[in-house]
Order: C-alpha cells, then structure tokens, then sequence
C-alpha cells in the first residue's frame, strides 16, 4: 500500500500509532545495537537524555538505534530521526512505569522465547550466527545475557501497551464516518493486489528411497566412527544448503528452536560424540556435538534426504492436470476439489495462500514467490494452472495447482473493494486515540525529564511541562 503525498489527521493518527506498535520491536533493536555500538566504538561516553519516573534514557539509547537505521540504508535528517527515536524510547519507558505500578508479571520462559525469535530475525537478516557473531565480536549465549534484563521490560511494556486497545471495537457506521471524512486527494492508493488458491500434491517417497537414504547415511557414520572428519564428509555430503560448507556447523541453539527429536538427541550427546540416524520432517540425521553450554548446544549435522522418484513425481503432475481438468468442466468447485484432494494444510481456509507478512489472503507482486507470480502473471481472473514444480518448507519436491481468484488494479481506496481495508484504517485511528489519551493521563502524573539539546524536538506528543 502507499499513501499520496498529502496528509490529514487520520492517515497522520494511524501513522502515529502503527509507529508506536513498533517500538517494543525497535526496544529489542535498540538492546542488541547496543552490544554491536559499544564493540565498533570501544568506549562510549555516554549520558543521560531523559528521565521517565525512575527510568533513565542513554544517549546510547538514542544512537544504537540511528546506527539500525543508517544499517538499513535510510538517509534522513540526523537530528529529526534521534527526535523521533526519542520520542519512542520515552513511551517505552512509560509503557514500563505503568508495568511495575500493574505489576506485571513475565516469566523467564517468556523471556527466553521472545529472544529466541527475535535472533533467529536477527541471524537469517545477517545471513548466518557466525556473521552475527562477528559484528558483534561475541557469540550470541554472551549477548543473550546482556540483553536478558532488556527484553523482560520489553515484554513487561508490550503486556501494557497490548491493554491500553483491547476492548476497543470498530462499527460499520464508524468505518463509514471515517472514510467519508478522509479528503479525497488524501484516500491512499492502493497498489494491485492478488488472491491465489492451490492444490497441492506431494507424492510419496517409497520404502526403497527411504532405506537408500538411511543406508548412505550409515556408511556416512560408519566412516566417521573409523576416523574420518565429520566436518569434511559434511560440507561433500550434506543436503541441508545452509549448513553443509560450515561442516555441518548449525551454531548454538535452545530449546524449542529445532525438530524435537533433533533436540532430544542433540542434548544427550557428549562432545564430539556421534549420534545414531534421526529421522525428522526433514529426512535423516546424524549429529556431532561440538559443544553444550548451560542450556545451549552447537552441533554438526549431516542430513540426506529420501528422492522422490521421477516416475512418482511424473504421477502427481499428471493427477493434479486431471483435477484440473474436472475443474475446469464446473464437476466440481476449486474450493471443494482442494478439500477432497490437496495435501496442503491450509485447505480448510478456501485453499487460499495465505501472505506471512499481512495474515491475509491479499498479496502485493513484490510480496509473491517469484515462481508464483511468473505463472499467475499470465493468468486470467478465474484461471487455473497446469500443474507446476515447488518445494515444501521442509524442501521436499511437490506439485501444485495456481487458482487465480482475483486481480486488483491500482486505485484509490473505496468502501466496495476495500471494505476490511479501510475497517483496518478506522480501527488503527481509534486505537491511536486511545493511546493519546493514555499518554496524556499518564504523562499529567509521571515526573518526565528531558536534556536542553532535545528540549526543541517536534514531538507529536507533549512529554514535559513547560
């Protein structure tokens, strides 16, 4: 989606307030740039910026997170961002004065989990652990710790924030109000837009391609437990692309993080110790562990995955043309034939694909697989594919059937075609309302102090007395 050039008090309070359900992931951000500023700057003379009740605000606070956003290849005014990073920081911190005056309760399991997802984020943007590792020239068990502290009042401010909206309701009559109160040259444009269904057909792997697959990692075992380097036969032999030219090295992890069965075995082995085959969604396994520490292991794997054959996978091609077929000769509904015949869970939900980054069925061309938009590209409205190759999340060969279910062009917003859209729209003002209001009441009864040097920042919101 992208908003025309002119701006109005609704799209101005829904901005404002999707920017402030970012801050508790910008905290994190901020936390973990400041383990890498303080290692690229070695001694950091640091101050304090402002005080929020007995919380204090670092200008390190301030400069980790610029340090992200020039990472990210944002150019903008230096002084106008640390402003609004300010601003940010100074909600998060009311968001925790309330928290401790709630009493809020988070649990070190909470905590563990939350950092656990947020650094696979961090490790898949870096590319690898071992490159995360490097920038911030400390393996990530010691940056877990620095930062423990941090996220808990992450997830102790996120708890308050999260209750500041939670009763609040939308109205078909609000909804209405609110889009016939938004100027015209202000109603944003909404870019086009795709709704795709499949049908899924993944053929079986056959008892002789899952002995072949065990077999080859046997001998694999075998040569390791004569005395050959795992890390050699692992970068030679592995399927697992990530791992396989780091020998096998998946760097250290908790758990929760892999297959349970990988994790049972992975933190039962001793160091260097070899485990048995494992077999997980994946395939097959052999694990080595490098080494354990507290609850952490870093081992080396190998993993060998069962072939589907070409006949069995010839097969599935032409079984999902002939759904096709039957299709398109209205016998049956695409809805219906998925739930009869697709292997993809998501059947139950109108066979729709479901996009990871808006929870919806609407996907943008840039949001798109590559391999999916090139064939849906060519399609018409009501189209149905031939059966084309893809790869499971487990990166098993499959087939599947595109249903093109619908096509937008771009246009500017409207109650008929974008209904939960603009319900979105509405929604997001009223919440942004509320948490206004909130930070009014809440800044009228809280001792908030801020240094000269950002006493002249346009904040949307006002912090101090005058």
């Amino acid at each position: 989606m992208k908003f025309l050039p002119h701006g109005n008090k609704h799209l101005i309070l829904k901005i404002n307030y999707l920017r402030m359900n970012k801050i508790i992931y910008i905290f994190f951000s901020i936390a973990l740039l400041s383990v890498g500023f303080a290692s690229a700057q070695g001694q950091v003379v640091d101050e304090i910026v402002a005080v929020v009740g007995n919380k204090t605000i670092l200008k390190s606070d301030i400069e980790g997170q610029y340090v992200q956003y020039k990472m990210q290849g944002n150019i903008g005014n230096a002084s106008a961002m640390k402003c609004q990073f300010l601003e940010n920081i100074l909600f998060e911190k009311l968001l925790l004065t309330q928290a401790e005056i709630d009493s809020v309760q988070v649990t070190d399991n909470q905590v563990e989990s939350s950092m656990n997802q947020r650094f696979r984020y961090y490790i898949s943007q870096f590319g690898s652990q071992q490159k995360l590792e490097e920038f911030y020239q400390k393996p990530v068990i010691e940056i877990k710790e620095e930062i423990r502290s941090l996220v808990k009042d992450q997830l102790m401010a996120e708890q308050v924030q999260s209750k500041i909206t939670e009763n609040i309701k939308i109205t078909p009559s609000e909804i209405k109000t609110f889009f016939n109160n938004m100027p015209d040259d202000s109603i944003p444009l909404v870019e086009t837009e795709y709704e795709i269904g499949q049908i899924i057909k993944q053929p079986p792997v056959s008892d002789e391609a899952l002995n072949d697959a065990k077999e080859k990692l046997k001998n694999l075992r075998q040569r390791i437990v004569k005395g050959e380097n795992f890390a050699t036969l692992a970068i030679l032999y592995s399927e697992d692309p990530g791992s396989a030219k780091k020998g096998g090295e998946l760097g250290m992890f908790g758990r929760g993080e892999m297959y349970p069965e990988f994790e049972a075995v992975a933190f039962s082995l001793k160091p260097n110790q070899v485990s048995d085959i494992i077999k997980t969604k994946a395939g097959f396994h052999i694990l080595q562990l490098i080494e354990r520490k507290g609850d952490y292991v870093n081992v080396r794997h190998i993993l060998v995955q069962p072939k589907v054959s070409p006949y069995d996978l010839a097969k599935a091609s032409t079984y999902l043309d002939s759904i096709a077929e039957v299709i398109h000769h209205d016998s049956i509904p695409f809805e219906k034939a998925a739930l009869k015949y697709s292997d993809d869970p998501g059947k139950i939900n109108g066979a729709l694909m479901v996009n990871p980054q808006t929870n919806t069925s609407h996907f943008e061309a840039k949001q798109l697989d590559p391999k999916v938009f090139f064939v849906v590209d060519k399609m018409n409205v009501g189209d149905i594919s031939k059966a084309v190759p893809m790869e499971t999340e487990e990166g098993k060969q499959a087939f599947r059937l595109l249903y093109l279910k619908t096509r937008t062009k771009p246009h500017k917003a409207n109650l008929k075609d974008d209904y939960s859209q603009i319900q979105n729209w509405a929604l997001d003002e009223k919440k942004a309302k509320a948490v206004n209001d909130w930070i009014k009441s809440k800044t009228d009864k809280t001792y908030i102090s801020i240094i000269d040097e950002y006493k002249n920042c346009n904040f949307q919101h006002k912090w101090t007395v005058d």
